[in-house]
């Protein structure tokens, strides 16, 4: 269950990191937050009694279909980050909290134990730091 959790909290994470991203460039990223929301989804999806019956060729292909989420999503950030200055410094101001999450193995990411409040705090502190 520690691996739900901290799923949970890297998504609420980039969710807050979005809001504020939205707040700062005065636009709403509607297709970013479908595609969080949705990979979100993906990810903490319980999968059904047949889907713990694949194959090795059947694993490949969904663990394909995920990469391709994932290559979807980091294409959106690095546009982002191209194109407004305010995101390129609040992700880099935020990596220390949400890269070790994303990089993690399964293993790590069991033995996860930030807090998002903490994490907010930080990202906030960092980004109104940034600001000045």
């Amino acid at each position: 269950m520690a691996e739900g959790k901290a799923d949970a909290q890297l998504f609420q994470l980039l969710s807050s990191l979005l809001q504020q991203v939205e707040e700062l460039t005065n636009q709403e990223e509607v297709e970013l937050r479908s595609k969080i929301e949705a990979l979100g989804l993906e990810v903490t999806k319980v999968p059904s009694k047949s889907m713990q019956q694949l194959d090795e060729l059947e694993i490949a292909r969904e663990l394909d279909k995920l990469s391709a989420k994932l290559d979807d999503v980091d294409e959106m950030i690095s546009t982002s980050i191209a194109a407004d200055p305010h995101v390129q410094s609040l992700l880099s101001g935020t990596a220390d909290v949400w890269m070790p999450v994303i990089t993690a193995t399964a293993d790590e990411r069991r033995n996860f134990t930030g807090s998002i409040g903490d994490a907010n705090i930080e990202a906030n502190g960092k980004a109104a730091v940034n600001s000045q």
